[in-house]
């Protein structure tokens, strides 16, 4: 996929790097998978088992993407609250965002929603907070406010893996 994926529109991109998680992971609860309440796992651990929760889909989507040279800093994972159903409950849950320009509406990655959709379509989520590997941004805002290597140990972990993997 990589290879078949360099050079090709970034628009292309999202869509096949979406697609191909969404197919090949399926949707398991961390506690079923890890034997832990929540696990952050690389893209080698998460296609290893065949199986994931959101975050696991976020980190392969944004890991993919930068090796295809989308810039990170257009990428972030959200952290957001989303609403089940019609109900005023909502879950933790995660999505990709893409970013054209640092203060653009992102693009939505999701597991849960299959087309890549603008944030404003999707008034199911409530963003909390997102990051990347250069910052870390409380709910909608475009200054980034920490080091998330700092602030986000489960980021950190993940980091730790990828690197001993090879990813980056």
């Amino acid at each position: 996929m990589l290879e078949r994926l360099r050079g090709q529109e970034v628009q292309t991109q999202l869509r096949e790097v979406n697609d191909f998680f969404n197919r090949r992971i399926r949707w398991v609860d961390d506690i079923h998978v890890w034997g832990q309440e929540d696990f952050w796992a690389t893209p080698l651990e998460a296609m290893g088992k065949a199986q994931g929760d959101c975050e696991d889909y976020s980190i392969a989507k944004y890991i993919t993407l930068k090796q295809l040279g989308v810039p990170g800093e257009r990428l972030r994972m959200i952290y957001v609250r989303a609403r089940i159903g019609r109900s005023q409950i909502t879950q933790a849950h995660m999505v990709l965002g893409y970013y054209s320009t640092p203060s653009a509406e992102p693009l939505v990655l999701d597991n849960i929603a299959p087309s890549i959709s603008p944030a404003s379509q999707r008034t199911d989520l409530d963003p909390v907070f997102s990051f990347n590997s250069e910052g870390l941004w409380a709910g909608g805002t475009t200054q980034s406010r920490a080091d998330p290597l700092a602030r986000l140990s489960r980021w950190r972990n993940v980091v730790e893996r990828m690197q001993s993997q090879g990813f980056i």
